[in-house]
């Protein structure tokens, strides 16, 4: 799939219809700048949005992947497979977007209390205190911890997405 290719081709389709950058990316809801990064090729849609377009330019979803209106027409069985597979994907998305809220919502608490303890330590009531100095490494710990997991996790999770949507759209295209 050569992403310039693509680009070039859904700048031929909005231009064909006249519109603007602007124009396109408020009836789609995305920013103008996506719709840049998608014409100039060095990002494509989704593929709920690339499956929008196809039917706002009344292109098959096919010729819009290939990048040219030369394929052949993709059939709707396929259209309807590749509709699921993209809900599928936005709600995978979702998903682990809440996981992660509620990762990140855990390590804001835990650097909330850590906050706390600093407040009541310059207070000194608690000093050399064992389980007050534990607590206070224990959720600065708890915060670093879940900062760097969630790093991690979303890269990882990120990166097997678009795995998989990659290895879908070879299935659907034919393509090996």
């Amino acid at each position: 799939m050569d992403q310039s290719k693509i680009g070039n081709y859904l700048k031929e389709l909005r231009k064909q219809k006249g519109l603007t950058q602007e124009e396109l990316s408020e009836k789609l809801g995305v920013s103008r700048r996506s719709v840049s990064r998608w014409e100039t090729g060095s990002n494509l849609p989704d593929l709920d949005i690339l499956i929008e377009l196809s039917d706002f330019y009344d292109v098959d979803l096919k010729c819009m992947l290939a990048g040219n209106a030369e394929e052949t027409p993709m059939d709707k069985e396929i259209k309807e497979t590749a509709l699921i597979v993209a809900e599928y994907s936005n709600e995978e998305k979702l998903k682990v977007a809440k996981r992660f809220h509620y990762l990140y919502l855990f390590a804001a608490v835990a650097f909330a209390i850590y906050l706390a303890t600093i407040f009541i330590d310059a207070l000194s009531a608690y000093e050399g205190v064992f389980w007050y100095d534990f607590l206070q490494g224990m959720t600065l710990g708890i915060t670093f911890g879940m900062l760097i997991v969630g790093f991690i996790f979303t890269g990882a999770n990120a990166h097997k997405l678009r795995e998989a949507k990659l290895r879908m759209f070879k299935k659907l295209t034919g393509k090996q």
